[in-house]
């Protein structure tokens, strides 16, 4: 195994460490305070090439890989995970299932759109309030009409839906019913000139203050047939696909999260005397800064793994679960304990620990909960043929001699 990064990861790592340690972090308090969505940070980011890292060159990305994209994330996120979660959204579920999807013209389209023309944002509509975990629950429709979709519906805590700089978003709708009785879902790119195609106001949130979620309208929104991303009715497969880069990405979310933490704990703890001697000297300190440095190296290499795999063309499904599950619990853990260590002052809003606890709990909901995702595991384990794993390992063992 080599866990060598190469020159190019490298670079993308300490552009976005550079970027977020000098520039986002001296206002991440102030944005959260002022619930202010960061428009010149997000612009300075896209000129970087940091807003199009997956996106291939030839749409105007800068073409990196998932392992450099999710080491610049992580970057971003141990600033602020505001600007961070802008990023995600962006590049995992606005640009993914158009450069995966897309036809060769919607990519020239939406992509340079995006990414070259309007330096712009685009959102991803899926979550509604009986559905996301649950997409059969899909109450959206778009049914064909004169070679036009004709969409109605609403989606809810859609990040990156209604910034001044939204290019649009793919959104799933039921278009059918199956033979089997299950909904048809179909993707289904708007743009967010598109008559009908309102917003609601932005959410108050307890984190992600200074990012932007809210509810999108669809009161027959109607766009050409030729907006259909990927086959009509393969949206639920589609979904599932670009969630599982998603789950990673917010795996390093949390990490990087996790890390500030872990960061605002030593510091406090250096700094912070009782007793006559400094609280790092305390064997109880110590054992809470080793298990957090623990775990976040755990997160870490997860979330790595899983988008080694990603880069590799090789099934991360499961992987991506685990590193997401383990990564957004050891922030919330890492959190918890920075607040400790901080003591009281931990619990006033002038400390960044209690703005990292405010944050923390949305990293087990978004993209696919715990609970669900603890279910994708299981089922791969338990979906696993015992006789070919027995197969498999006397292989290992005669290849080894």
């Amino acid at each position: 195994m080599n866990f060598d990064l190469t020159a190019e990861q490298r670079e993308w790592r300490d552009l976005a460490r550079e970027y977020a340690r000098e520039i986002i972090r001296p206002r991440a308090a102030e944005l959260d305070k002022e619930q202010k969505f960061p428009y010149d940070i997000i612009e300075n980011m896209t000129e970087n090439g940091l807003m199009g890292m997956t996106v291939p060159e030839e749409y105007g990305g800068t073409g990196g890989d998932f392992v450099a994209y999710n080491l610049a994330l992580e970057e971003i996120c141990r600033a602020d995970t505001s600007v961070g979660i802008t990023m995600e959204a962006h590049i995992s579920l606005g640009c993914a299932p158009i450069a995966a999807f897309g036809t060769e013209a919607q990519k020239e389209h939406f992509l340079g759109e995006v990414i070259q023309g309007g330096k712009k944002l685009w959102a991803f509509g899926l979550t509604e309030e009986n559905a996301g975990t649950d997409a059969g629950g899909t109450e959206t429709t778009a049914e064909l009409s004169d070679g036009s979709w004709v969409v109605n519906g609403t989606k809810k805590w859609i990040t990156n839906g209604g910034t001044d700089i939204t290019g649009g978003v793919t959104a799933i709708a039921k278009t059918g019913t199956r033979e089997s009785g299950k909904p048809e879902l179909t993707a289904i790119t708007i743009p967010q000139e598109t008559p009908g195609f309102t917003r609601g106001p932005g959410y108050e949130k307890t984190g992600w203050r200074a990012s932007d979620q809210r509810q999108l309208y669809f009161d027959d929104v109607k766009v050409p047939e030729k907006n259909t991303l990927g086959e009509r009715g393969r949206g639920f497969h589609q979904f599932l696909q670009i969630l599982d880069g998603g789950r990673v990405a917010v795996g390093a979310l949390s990490v990087g999260l996790a890390q500030a933490c872990l960061d605002e704990a030593l510091a406090r703890a250096k700094e912070r005397e009782q007793f006559g001697k400094s609280i790092s000297e305390f064997q109880a300190i110590q054992f809470k800064l080793a298990d957090m440095a623990m775990e976040v190296e755990l997160a870490r290499n997860m979330v790595m793994k899983a988008a080694w795999l990603k880069d590799k063309g090789r099934s991360f499904s499961r992987e991506a679960s685990m590193a997401k599950v383990f990564a957004s619990e050891t922030a919330k853990r890492a959190a918890d304990q920075a607040v400790q260590i901080w003591g009281g002052e931990g619990f006033m809003e002038t400390s960044a620990v209690a703005r990292y606890w405010r944050q923390v709990k949305i990293n087990e909901i978004g993209e696919g909960t715990s609970e669900i995702n603890r279910q994708i595991i299981a089922k791969s384990l338990l979906a696993e043929d015992p006789a070919q794993k027995r197969v498999t390992e006397m292989l290992a063992r005669y290849m080894s001699g």
